[in-house]
């Protein structure tokens, strides 16, 4: 594998392992930070980028469209920095952002609550009870966002390829494990398979994000898959004018040689 997405609850130790893996596997490793940056640069604040990744809506976001184009701009940031492999990126929601399988290795990390109130309370220093309550606090907030957004449990074990318990590895220990298991991967030395893999999901974020800053598609809250240059769009239109419209923003996107929108249904016929 040559991209490593690093899911872990508050103080669990993820971002200490991160960086121990990219240093053994020269590979780079990239934070959120790196992301919301790189996705703000399409005009949306950084601020708000953060919002969405971090905190579950409210009752009138559930209604509003906005969240979904924070999410699709960070999708294609995300996917565009990963693209070319060799990376690990520790940040929300890594694994759901990017599709499983081809060069993707999801890991998720655990930790015992003490161990976690120790760091937090070093980080940010807190006394016991403060760390606990905001310990629990970010935990609550990142299972409602990605069972809001994705319909999943942030914690269920299916979700990932390795889940790793730190209450009896220490983390040098457990970054020795999981480079040791990557080396062994088809797609370590990310050969062209595995760069066509990258290339699709990247270029399916892409062709999101423009048809969700375009003004006259910006309504629209659409699924893109590529493969090879053919790009396919499904969901929901007003009007069957706009499918047209997906269509043109579609294939001006580099690369789109062809756009596929069979599943792309108008909700009101003329």
């Amino acid at each position: 594998m040559s991209v490593i997405t690093v899911s872990r609850g508050t103080f669990s130790g993820g971002k200490i392992l991160a960086e121990c893996l990219a240093q053994q596997l020269e590979y780079r490793c990239i934070d959120r930070d790196v992301i919301v940056e790189r996705a703000a640069a399409s005009g949306v604040s950084q601020e708000e980028l953060r919002n969405a990744l971090e905190k579950p809506p409210t009752l009138l976001e559930r209604f509003q469209h906005r969240k979904y184009l924070y999410l699709t701009l960070i999708q294609a940031a995300l996917t565009e920095e990963v693209r070319t492999g060799r990376v690990v990126y520790h940040g929300n929601a890594g694994h759901l952002l990017l599709r499983p399988g081809g060069p993707v290795f999801r890991l998720r990390i655990i930790a015992p609550l003490e161990f976690r109130i120790k760091m937090c309370q070093d980080r940010l220093r807190l006394n016991r009870s403060e760390a606990v309550a905001y310990i629990q606090r970010m935990d609550q907030d990142r299972q409602k966002w990605t069972h809001y957004l994705y319909g999943v449990d942030w914690g269920d074990p299916s979700h990932y390829d390795l889940v790793i318990n730190l209450e009896h590895v220490s983390i040098d220990a457990a970054c020795d494990m999981i480079a040791h298991h990557i080396r062994r991967q088809s797609c370590h030395d990310f050969g062209p398979d595995c760069q066509a893999f990258m290339n699709d999901l990247a270029q399916a974020s892409q062709v999101k994000a423009k048809l969700a800053l375009h003004p006259p598609t910006s309504d629209l809250e659409v699924e893109v898959e590529a493969a090879g240059g053919s790009v396919r769009i499904r969901g929901r239109v007003l009007r069957v004018q706009d499918i047209d419209e997906v269509v043109r923003v579609a294939g001006q996107t580099p690369g789109v040689s062809e756009v596929n929108v069979e599943q792309l249904v108008p909700s009101v016929h003329p």
